[in-house]
């Protein structure tokens, strides 16, 4: 005979007026825009934001990035680079007409670098995707109705990373180019045989290549500059010296008034301004080093606001010429190589978010849980409920056993959860919790016994110990069943990719 016993429980109540996933606050309509080639990334609007300029790898005898011209209005994608050598870092002219982008193609080498690249994959190997900085990458303008190339750079080193100002007089971009034409110091020359972004810096020179002028001149990579929307300001990342951290940075057009913006300790790079040139975006791992997260920063610093929540890679965001789209690189993808991503960005939150900064605690929650009743109810995203279930299903909460400390734990997360998203308690006491009572576990009387009878005798009585040689189950109770055909149909889950059930 079977026993059950019951205990007090708390369950979590909450009225679900209010319900949505973090990075809802500020994207929505969220949809992956490439699908070709083995990955793609930096994706840049035109002035009209009808254009887009990426890099992507879909050359077959290519292995490297190429650069294609997107139109969104008739879908048509046209290659800009000549479909040989290493392209990177793009950016349409004002006129619409040119576009500027970095290449070795002019490297004698470029093709049998190729070779070698395809060669390495076929063989299987693997290695961890690095950026390359080859000393051939030069600045090219290419004409789309001429279909030809200026070459704007011509020297020794790293020159990529560009970007035209918006009245389209000046290009800013990195180089490392005075590595190769200055002396260096012993220590720096052997920092920079293993890391040749060390002596990278932010130059500018006029759209036609002249007028040459070194902004930054620090230890470290000063990379990936871009300018503001009014062409007054720059913004950029800086790394330290031994290449571990970097933060984000803006100065004036000119290369004055060199400021620190952000102070978060970690890999913290590709700023890009908003045009209404309140707040920068970018990406940061301070969550893990392989998980690149999007931020927000005033441009004038402050407190960064989160802005993405899902796993591996969200960086190189770059926002529409009316702040209305987010474009940005993600590994959100099936196979978690590197895409382009849309959505539409809540410009009017983001200032909310940002001007909560620094304000009265009380009065933060207050607005918060205003904000986002005024909301009504946006979706929850696939990468929200995602972090959640890992979450919950971590080792940390111990499988979550009902009346454990990792099921206590568990109702702690949801309810701090709740909290964080305003949501209103509708348990006991002004909180989220109610008491029930459920069965916790059975207990077996030492007097059960079995008996089983076969047509006019006994077949077998068991006296042998309980739960050694029998065992009822919970759902048992005394009382006797007719023999006719007794099935075990087992419990559990058997999946042929993953049977550890």
């Amino acid at each position: 005979m079977l026993k059950n016993f019951s205990i007090t429980h708390s369950l979590l109540l909450v009225f679900f007026n209010i319900v949505f996933g973090q990075e809802a606050q500020f994207l929505s309509n969220i949809r992956q825009l490439t699908f070709e080639g083995r990955r793609a990334g930096e994706g840049y609007f035109g002035p009209s934001g009808k254009l887009m300029v990426l890099q992507s790898e879909r050359e077959p005898d290519n292995p490297f990035y190429q650069i294609y011209l997107m139109d969104f209005e008739t879908g048509d994608v046209e290659r800009i680079s000549p479909g040989f050598g290493k392209t990177t870092c793009s950016w349409i002219h004002p006129n619409r007409q040119q576009v500027l982008f970095a290449s070795t193609h002019g490297d004698p080498e470029a093709r049998k670098k190729q070779k070698e690249e395809l060669a390495f994959r076929a063989s299987g190997k693997e290695r961890r995707y690095s950026w390359d900085y080859d000393e051939a990458f030069e600045l090219y303008l290419y004409d789309r109705k001429s279909k030809n190339y200026n070459q704007l750079t011509n020297a020794i080193g790293y020159d990529a990373e560009g970007a035209i100002s918006p009245d389209g007089n000046w290009i800013v971009f990195s180089s490392n180019r005075v590595a190769y034409s200055h002396p260096l110091s012993d220590i720096d020359r052997k920092i920079f045989e293993n890391d040749k972004a060390f002596m990278m810096d932010i130059y500018r020179m006029r759209t036609d290549g002249t007028n040459l002028q070194q902004l930054t001149d620090s230890r470290g990579y000063d990379g990936g500059p871009f300018f503001s929307q009014d062409g007054k300001k720059i913004c950029w990342r800086r790394f330290s010296e031994d290449g571990a951290t970097a933060e984000i940075f803006t100065m004036n057009s000119d290369g004055s008034n060199q400021t620190q913006i952000t102070e978060m300790g970690a890999m913290s790079w590709a700023p890009f301004f908003h045009p209404s040139g309140e707040y920068l975006i970018y990406a940061t791992n301070i969550h893990g080093f392989g998980n690149f997260e999007l931020y927000l920063v005033r441009t004038n610093g402050g407190t960064p606001v989160r802005v993405t929540q899902t796993d591996r890679f969200d960086g190189l965001p770059a926002f529409s010429p009316d702040g209305k789209t987010l474009a940005w690189t993600s590994q959100r993808t099936g196979n978690k190589q590197s895409q382009i991503f849309l959505g539409k960005w809540n410009h009017h939150t983001a200032l909310e978010i940002l001007n909560e900064e620094g304000v009265d605690a009380k009065e933060k929650i207050k607005t918060t849980v205003e904000r986002l009743q005024s909301m009504g109810s946006p979706a929850i995203t696939a990468a929200d409920l995602r972090r959640h279930v890992e979450t919950l299903a971590s080792p940390e909460f111990e499988g979550r056993m009902t009346g454990t400390m990792g099921e206590q734990k568990a109702t702690q997360y949801v309810a701090e959860e709740f909290r964080r998203l305003g949501l209103e308690p509708a348990g006991e006491n002004g909180t989220y919790f109610g008491q029930f009572n459920f069965t916790a576990g059975m207990e077996i009387e030492k007097s059960s016994s079995l008996k089983l009878d076969g047509p006019g005798k006994t077949i077998r009585r068991f006296k042998s110990k309980i739960n050694l040689d029998w065992r009822p189950v919970t759902w048992s109770a005394t009382g006797e069943t007719p023999l006719k055909q007794v099935v075990w149909g087992n419990y559990g889950i058997v999946a042929p990719e993953a049977n550890g059930f």
